[in-house]
């Protein structure tokens, strides 16, 4: 268990401490354990329960809690940019122009989705994790995807699966930037600039 884990540990144990606390003081029962503190456990549970399910969606996002007790960034929203192809159209002899792209993060404390949108397909992840690049120091998004053409691009492409590795970069314009590669051998960069905290379907549309 790093420092971090061990930290969250002891403040959800801390929290719920002070949950069961609050509750006697108001109860006018009491610190003292006794048979009439322990009978409020069940309602202290209840409560923390509700606390934590309010903290898992909302409230980690506050900024005084992110970098120590929270150590990943708040990802959630719109972001858009391109997709720059290393594949070589065998007729044209040159890479395709660059593709506008959208991804749309969706995020809590526990898990993190990811859906990536153009004109001609949509991209869904599997799995998806924000990590420590080792080599760079960096905090980098991670995650596998399916790609599904839409009908008036699968004579062209067909379904296959990807992943792709995204640096995180927190300067005046939040980016996103990084590589992917596919189950169709082909590679790529992906350059994404923060949009908005809105969530909709494709904004590309």
């Amino acid at each position: 268990m790093n420092v971090r884990e061990e930290a969250l540990v002891w403040v959800r144990l801390g929290s719920l401490l002070a949950v069961w606390f609050a509750l006697l003081y108001l109860s006018r029962i009491g610190l003292a354990i006794n048979w009439n503190s322990l009978k409020q456990l069940p309602a202290a549970v209840t409560v923390y329960v509700l606390l934590s399910y309010a903290s898992s969606k909302w409230l980690w996002r506050l900024p005084i809690l992110q970098g120590w007790l929270v150590p990943f960034p708040d990802l959630q929203g719109i972001w858009q940019g391109e997709i720059r192809s290393t594949w070589v159209d065998p007729k044209a002899h040159h890479a395709p122009r660059p593709i506008s792209a959208i991804l749309v993060i969706r995020q809590d404390f526990f898990s993190i989705s990811c859906a990536m949108h153009t004109k001609e397909s949509d991209s869904y992840s599997t799995a998806a994790l924000i990590g420590l690049d080792d080599e760079s120091g960096r905090l980098r998004l991670s995650f596998n995807y399916i790609n599904k053409p839409k009908a008036t691009a699968r004579d062209r492409m067909a379904i296959h699966y990807g992943a792709a590795i995204l640096q995180i970069g927190n300067g005046p314009r939040r980016s996103l930037e990084g590589e992917y590669w596919t189950s169709r051998r082909t590679t790529g960069e992906i350059l994404l600039k923060f949009r908005s905290r809105a969530l909709f379907p494709n904004p590309l549309d």
